[in-house]
């Protein structure tokens, strides 16, 4: 992706229009997360609330997907007892007061591929407001140490390290491949776009094309704590999921990360958005 590989300013705004088309969608999804969530009520579903998630964004002309919007609520959003990939699918489990939960998409509009994690709670709920506030350091974190070119597998590792110092486990090495990360990049519209086990399939074409690719190149577009992740951050637009869990109760966001080839640090990399909720969260909660 060329207008990723050269400086790119974002503390000045001076977005690509490549960049303006993912930073987007990916709003269009955070907006619907939080109109989704500001519905939710006693006793609603997750696929009641996964279906509300696709409804809205295809009502704002949303046609295909990454992969189709996911809900979890209780334990779920800790992915207590998770062992295959079928149960990351939405269920009949019910939301209940105090109940933690997680809203994810991955739309793809315009030919632009965002994927987003919303956390939140229905009513007051301790614990989930510190793992959300925790998550902050780790989004720090990420940051800095992809600024400073360390591989991926060790950024995955000083992630880890930092869910242990907070009392935490790490919850996004439930998902395949135990990925924390993986890259998005533009996706060819077609008039219908199927999907299969719930990711679109022209997403898919694009994601395996980047495994050939990487791989002949000694890099990969998962971001794991495996060995095919030993290597530097690669150019490109980067979904990344920190994943907190505590005694039956998880927290996460998911967000843009753009690295480009600039030797600039400020340029080498940066966050595609900080006018996303959680990041609103933090600034008030400093300014309370």
């Amino acid at each position: 992706m060329a207008s990723v590989t050269s400086a790119t300013s974002a503390a000045a705004g001076a977005l690509s229009a490549e960049l303006r088309g993912f930073r987007e969608v990916q709003r269009l999804a955070y907006a619907c997360a939080e109109a989704v969530a500001a519905q939710l009520k006693p006793g609603i579903t997750e696929r009641a609330a996964a279906r509300m998630q696709r409804e809205w964004l295809r009502e704002r002309g949303v046609r295909d997907w990454f992969h189709l919007p996911f809900a979890w609520f209780g334990d779920r959003t800790a992915f207590v007892d998770f062992r295959i990939p079928l149960q990351f699918f939405p269920t009949d489990r019910e939301l209940e007061p105090g109940m933690s939960f997680i809203l994810d998409m991955a739309p793809v509009h315009n030919g632009f591929t965002a994927d987003i994690g919303y956390s939140g709670c229905l009513g007051l709920n301790p614990v989930h407001d510190r793992l959300l506030t925790d998550l902050e350091a780790h989004r720090e974190l990420i940051l800095r140490e992809v600024r400073e070119r360390r591989p991926l597998r060790e950024i995955y590792e000083d992630v880890d390290r930092l869910m242990v110092r907070q009392g935490y486990a790490n919850r996004h090495r439930a998902y395949p491949f135990g990925v924390i990360a993986h890259k998005v990049d533009r996706v060819r519209q077609r008039r219908w776009s199927p999907t299969l086990f719930g990711f679109g399939t022209q997403a898919l074409k694009g994601l395996a094309s980047d495994v050939l690719h990487g791989h002949r190149e000694g890099w990969s577009p998962l971001w794991s704590p495996y060995t095919f992740s030993d290597h530097p951050p690669q150019p490109g637009l980067w979904a990344v999921e920190p994943h907190l869990g505590f005694r039956g109760t998880g927290a996460k966001f998911e967000e843009i990360l753009v690295v480009t080839d600039s030797k600039d640090p400020q340029e080498s990399a940066f966050w595609l958005d900080d006018d996303l909720p959680h990041v609103r969260r933090w600034q008030e909660e400093k300014a309370a």
